[in-house]
C-alpha cells in the first residue's frame, strides 16, 4: 500500500491546496481544490485519494457533498471509484501527449489563457516566497522538508520530472507561511503546468533548471534573501522564456 493511500500522511501532502471552504460555495471550491489537487499531481496517476472521511473534514464539507464532486471528476475520467478491501476513489494516469500535441490540442489548451499574466503572477509570488523563506530563516524540519523535495527533483525519471519540480516549488511556497500565497501559487501553478505539457522536455533545460534549484535552496539556507530572489526570478524568466517560444 502507497503512502497515498495510508491515511494521515497522505492529507498532509495535499496541505498546500487542500483548506476549508466558505460557506454557501461548498461545492464548487471544494471542486477546485480537488481538481487542483489531480491537475498538479499530489496524488500520482494510479494512486488513491485519501479517505472520503478525511477529505471531507480538512476541506469541512460533508460526504454528501464530497460525492457529488468526486462524481463530477469521475465523469470527467479524472478518477475511478473501486470497491472492495483496497478500493477508494483513484486518480486515472493522464493520456500521455505527444511533444506539444496536435496544433487543435494546442489552441484548446492556449485558447482562453493569457499566457503573460500567468506567467507574471507566478513570477511574482516565488520570487516573493523565495525571499521571505531566506529572510526569516527555516526551522530543522522545514530545512529538511526543502533538501528531500529538492532531492526527489533530482532522482526523477524524465516522465515524472514536471510533477516533482511541482512539489518542489509547492513546498518552497508553503514554508514562506503565507497560506494564501500556497493557495495563490497553487492555482496559477495549475494553468501553467497545463502549458508545459504542450510543450516538449529539454534534458538541457532540466540540468538548467536543476542548477538553479540547488543555487535557490543553498541561498534560503543560507538566507541570502537577495541571492534566493535573484535565482528564483531567472528562474521563472527561463520557464518563460520556453513557454513564450513554443506557444506564443
Amino acid at each position: 500500500m502507497t503512502d497515498t493511500a495510508s491515511g494521515g500522511g497522505a492529507i498532509a501532502r495535499l496541505n498546500p491546496v487542500l483548506r476549508q471552504v466558505r460557506a454557501g460555495n461548498g461545492f464548487e471550491e471544494a471542486l477546485e481544490q480537488i481538481l487542483q489537487v489531480v491537475r498538479l499531481g499530489l496524488v500520482p496517476g494510479g494512486e488513491r485519494l485519501p479517505p472520503e472521511r478525511e477529505l471531507a473534514e480538512r476541506m469541512g464539507i460533508s460526504r454528501v457533498t464530497l460525492r457529488e464532486v468526486l462524481k463530477v471528476l469521475q465523469d470527467q475520467g479524472l478518477v475511478e471509484a473501486r470497491r472492495g478491501r483496497y478500493g477508494g476513489t483513484f486518480v486515472l494516469p493522464r493520456p500521455d501527449t505527444p511533444a506539444g500535441g496536435t496544433e487543435e490540442e494546442l489552441r484548446r489548451r492556449v485558447a482562453g489563457v493569457d499566457i503573460e499574466d500567468a506567467l507574471r503572477f507566478r513570477e511574482v509570488l516565488e520570487v516573493g516566497a523565495a525571499g521571505l523563506c531566506a529572510s526569516q530563516g527555516l526551522a530543522e524540519a522545514d530545512a529538511e522538508r526543502l533538501l528531500a523535495a529538492l532531492a526527489a527533483t533530482h532522482d526523477a525519471p524524465l516522465a515524472d520530472y514536471r510533477r516533482r519540480d511541482t512539489l518542489f516549488h509547492l513546498t518552497l511556497c508553503e514554508l514562506a507561511g503565507s497560506a494564501s500565497l500556497t493557495a495563490q501559487y497553487a492555482a496559477v501553478r495549475a494553468t501553467v503546468n497545463d502549458l508545459l505539457d504542450c510543450i516538449p522536455l529539454l534534458v538541457r533545460n532540466l540540468e538548467h533548471s536543476q542548477q538553479q534549484h540547488t543555487s535557490l535552496v543553498e541561498s534560503v539556507l543560507e538566507r541570502d534573501a537577495a541571492g534566493a530572489r535573484e535565482t528564483m526570478r531567472e528562474h521563472c524568466c527561463g520557464t518563460a522564456a520556453l513557454l513564450r517560444g513554443f506557444l506564443a
